[in-house]
């Protein structure tokens, strides 16, 4: 982070939003990994695996606009503590559950994890909002990087600890999970997370309506909300077809973690990308790269073709993830940022909670193909209107020109 225009005590307090991200994604990564497998194991409807996944999306995207207006109230460190005690709360309701073979507890444990999930969405905006306007894109990249830490320690901690409990395969797995948010909370104690300064004066901003009005706006949102919703409904879909194809839990687990890394290793430089070569090209790049994903799945169902898919499936999701956050600050105000940055991630988690409830019941019913075929539609729209929104902008730079 050296090239980014921060004070040094910026830099760190960023630095510790990175790690309480990595963290908070390291617990997802764990999630992702497991918990189709614990609700194939404990439902007793093999159909309704995913749910427990459902419901922690569901949950994320129903606490993202309340998490939002808490931090707004009562500030950012008390708001992503309030998260870190919930993930905590349910790791270990997730052990639990697993050992008394319950799934509607499992349920309720993936449930708590998903409010955690929703205040940890804003590691990103709060380092976006304590950086200059030249760094933006550089700090919502490297808290995403946090990602990369999660890469190698998620898988890890699954792998090591999903037979700890010899009669209640996982149970140590989501134990471990309730210790990450002690960490996260350590390091909040110490951080110092600056408040956005909202201009009062201007009121409450410009109306949705108004917002838009503005060619990027649903652009950015479209973008997230494609970008993460295809990503989500393979992803989820995996793990179960892995496990149909006779492939053994370090298989999965392998996969799983470098489809992380192509999630998060990129952030190490997409900002510096979305610099040089400007924002759209960047998302356009990441909804290739999830075609190509889709392409690589139908194509064989061999380990490496299950992990090439995957890798290009976490680039593309990086580039359009970073890239539709970065589009969305050139949207809004300091006095409308609490009201975009909830609508952002409350229709961006809506779309990933239906994508991930629904994976398992069209993996089931229809099979892995029919999983990377139905993306293509939402893939080719999201391409569509980016290209669109450049052709625009030339347009009104010859114009104005």
């Amino acid at each position: 982070m050296t090239d980014i225009p921060m004070g040094r005590e910026l830099k760190l307090n960023i630095g510790f939003l990175t790690l309480c991200q990595a963290l908070a994604n390291s617990a997802n990564v764990i999630l992702v990994t497991t918990s189709a497998l614990v609700g194939y194991m404990l439902s007793p409807d093999k159909s309704l695996a995913t749910l427990p996944m459902a419901f922690q999306l569901a949950l994320t995207a129903a606490s993202t606009v309340p998490a939002s207006m808490i931090m707004k109230a009562i500030g950012r460190r008390a708001g992503f503590l309030i998260g870190a005690l919930c993930g905590m709360s349910g790791g270990l309701l997730g052990a639990w559950a697993i050992l008394e073979h319950h799934f509607i507890l499992f349920i309720g444990a993936t449930s708590l994890m998903g409010i955690a999930n929703g205040f940890a969405m804003y590691y990103r905006f709060a380092a976006a909002d304590m950086a200059p306007a030249s760094a933006k894109a550089k700090a919502i990249s490297w808290v995403v990087a946090g990602g990369i830490i999660a890469a190698i320690i998620g898988p890890e901690i699954a792998k090591r600890t999903h037979d700890l409990f010899t009669d209640a395969e996982f149970a140590g797995t989501y134990l471990a999970l309730g210790c990450l948010p002690v960490l996260s909370i350590l390091i909040l104690m110490i951080a110092r997370i600056a408040e956005p300064v909202e201009n009062k004066a201007a009121g409450g901003g410009r109306s949705f309506a108004e917002l838009f009005r503005q060619p990027a706006f649903p652009v950015a949102l479209f973008g997230g909300m494609v970008g993460y919703g295809v990503m989500s409904f393979i992803m989820t879909a995996t793990p179960l077809a892995m496990q149909q194809r006779g492939y053994d839990f370090s298989n999965t687990a392998f996969v799983i973690q470098w489809h992380v890394l192509g999630m998060f290793g990129p952030s190490l430089f997409t900002g510096h990308i979305i610099r040089r070569v400007g924002v759209l090209p960047v998302m356009l790049a990441g909804a290739a790269l999830e075609i190509t994903c889709v392409a690589v799945n139908i194509s064989g169902t061999e380990v490496w073709q299950f992990w090439t898919a995957l890798f290009c499936l976490g680039l593309g999701w990086n580039f359009l993830y970073v890239g539709s956050s970065t589009l969305l600050t050139e949207c809004y105000r300091p006095e409308e940022r609490a009201r975009v940055q909830a609508l952002n991630e409350f229709t961006t988690f809506g779309t990933v909670a239906i994508s991930s409830f629904s994976a398992g019941a069209v993996n089931h019913l229809f099979g892995w193909n029919v999983i990377n075929l139905a993306t293509l539609p939402l893939l080719a729209l999201v391409t569509i209107a980016i290209i669109l929104l450049i052709l625009h902008r030339r347009t009104s730079v010859q114009t104005t020109g």
